[in-house]
């Protein structure tokens, strides 16, 4: 790929840190199919990357540890175009989103809140209220 892969604003990832690799994919292709190398297996070893800052890449190892090979390398594989090329910018989208995610800053916490007096009265009027026109539905009898 010519040009480096963007993580989250000014952050990118070096060609120098990226591992390629190609094999032959399965399924349609044509008469080629059997000689071109169409897949694309794209890894990042994010353990030893000088290219992220120290805090999103324990944030980013620490969310990806159930993907990481070894607990450190990121493994992204694309296959689904015919071309090598679309199967490598499918891959590196696909780590960048992956990256960008994982880096990510955690959400602020939610305030506990309590519902005003107003809100409650409103909740508990409607609740009367919808209770009285079920009970007025019912048979005289019972609800037989």
């Amino acid at each position: 790929m010519p040009e480096p892969i963007r993580v989250r604003g000014s952050v990118v990832v070096p060609d120098a840190e990226l591992v390629w690799r190609f094999s032959r994919s399965s399924g349609p292709g044509g008469q080629h199919v059997n000689t071109s190398d169409t897949q694309v297996e794209l890894r990042y070893d994010l353990a030893a990357s000088a290219a992220l800052p120290e805090v999103w890449k324990e944030r980013a190892l620490e969310r990806l540890a159930g993907r990481l090979v070894d607990g450190r390398v990121l493994v992204v594989r694309a296959s689904e175009h015919r071309s090598q090329w679309r199967n490598r910018e499918v891959a590196a989208a696909r780590l960048a989103s992956l990256l960008g995610e994982a880096t990510a800053p955690p959400p602020k916490a939610r305030r506990a809140t309590r519902p005003s007096r107003g809100m409650v009265e409103r909740r508990l009027t409607n609740k009367r209220h919808r209770s009285e026109l079920k009970q007025g539905r019912r048979s005289p009898r019972g609800g037989e």
